[in-house]
């Protein structure tokens, strides 16, 4: 029986954290952004940029597709990666819940590839992207319960706000 990670909950900015993994909630184009992948890409520096080119020259010409999850040096970050994903724009009129899910199981994919124990998630899409913020939650909480992959032993969920960290509670008491 595999052991599933423990998963907790942290109010703060990602990029303070220390954990093996930091994920990003990237765009496809990889460059930078706005909200987490902006606030990633600017305290970590110029090498995970570099990094991010360098993906862009080789394997992803046309950008991450959206649901996928690739890894890069976390540059100044403390942590020894950032594993980006390109979370779903949430659509009222088309169910992509399971995109959503595939950029929290890509990640530890990646994660347990890597060999790490600590991963550290933002809330994915659940900001410019629209997913609404309960079910972005319920979504992320339970794709990670399912998620057994050795040697990640720890998840922890960074909200940046009360209402985020609330609903993650929720999700995860539920």
């Amino acid at each position: 029986m595999k052991t599933r990670p423990t998963i907790t909950l942290v109010r703060g900015d990602i990029t303070e954290q220390h954990a093996d993994v930091l994920v990003n909630a990237a765009n496809s184009s990889l460059l930078g952004g706005g909200g987490v992948d902006g606030a990633i890409h600017r305290r970590g520096g110029p090498e995970i940029l570099a990094a991010c080119r360098g993906l862009r020259a080789s394997r992803y010409g046309k950008g991450l597709p959206t649901g996928q999850a690739v890894a890069t040096t976390a540059g100044r970050l403390n942590a020894e990666y950032v594993v980006h994903t390109v979370g779903p724009v949430w659509s009222p009129t088309e169910d992509r819940s399971a995109l959503l899910a595939s950029c929290y199981r890509q990640s530890l994919r990646v994660a347990s590839e890597l060999g790490v124990r600590s991963v550290a998630f933002p809330a994915i899409s659940t900001g410019i992207y629209g997913w609404p913020l309960d079910d972005g939650a319920r979504i992320a909480v339970s794709t990670v319960r399912e998620t057994a992959l050795p040697p990640v032993t720890e998840v922890r969920f960074v909200l940046f706000d009360e209402e985020a960290y609330a609903c993650f509670n929720e999700a995860l008491t539920a």
